[in-house]
């Protein structure tokens, strides 16, 4: 009995180790929390109820995947990436993306087609309603589920890391009205899709790619302080 309990409770620290990390993921993700805000130990582990140790496991799994920087003296605080590392980030996706487009192809089904479909809906709904951060989830979604097609699981693992991290370029780079890609494009990616065109569908991707590159403004712009209590409301709801 006390051996299950020992597993009880392993297992519930580890849920809530995985909650802290995904709600601080999404508030990232969906410009809640821009590049260059800091993220304090004392004052997020007061929000989520939690120690500073429990904050610093999430802040490092953070950091190991380049969402989160740790610098001494300084502490923690949102990825801000420089205007190379964001021309680099696109870069690397139109080359994952583009070479895996003849697995998608081979393996596109109708389901696959409708299951885009649906997604860039819902995105062009986020859009009308201007909600942004909807439609960035929605915008990276699409690229996700579109990679995941070719069964290569690895790389699609790639393509969200690299999603999330274009995520911040955009908040840190972006203009103030883009929120994601453009559900246009999407709709044209599906098209081509449909027509098994590879040449076309290839060429279209790396257009994508390069208007968001276009339309990135890099200046910096001031940043206020996150209100963490408000964007974690939800969290202490559960």
């Amino acid at each position: 009995m006390k051996s299950e309990n020992r597993l009880e409770t392993a297992s519930g620290l580890h849920d809530k180790d995985e909650s802290i990390y995904q709600a601080l993921m999404n508030a990232i993700v969906e410009h809640q929390l821009p590049p260059g805000s800091k993220l304090p130990e004392e004052a997020l582990s007061e929000v989520f109820g939690v120690s500073r140790t429990g904050i610093r496991k999430a802040l490092q799994r953070l950091a190991a995947v380049q969402m989160v920087q740790l610098a001494p003296k300084r502490g923690a605080y949102v990825a801000s990436p420089t205007a190379e590392e964001a021309k680099d980030i696109f870069r690397t996706r139109t080359l994952l993306e583009v070479a895996n487009l003849p697995d998608v192809l081979a393996r596109c089904q109708p389901p696959h087609l409708a299951a885009l479909e649906a997604i860039i809906r819902d995105e062009q709904q986020a859009h009308e309603e201007h909600d942004g951060p909807a439609a960035i989830r929605l915008s990276a979604a699409f690229h996700i589920q579109l990679q995941a097609i070719s069964a290569n699981a690895v790389l699609t693992e790639m393509v969200t890391r690299l999603c999330q991290r274009s995520s911040l370029v955009i908040a840190a780079w972006g203009a103030p009205w883009r929120q994601g890609c453009r559900c246009n494009d999407h709709e044209r990616l599906i098209a081509l899709l449909r027509q098994r065109d590879l040449p076309a569908l290839s060429a279209a991707v790396e257009q994508h790619f390069d208007h968001i590159v276009a339309s990135l403004r890099f200046e910096r712009a001031e940043l206020g302080h996150p209100d963490f209590v408000r964007l974690f409301a939800a969290y202490k709801e559960q």
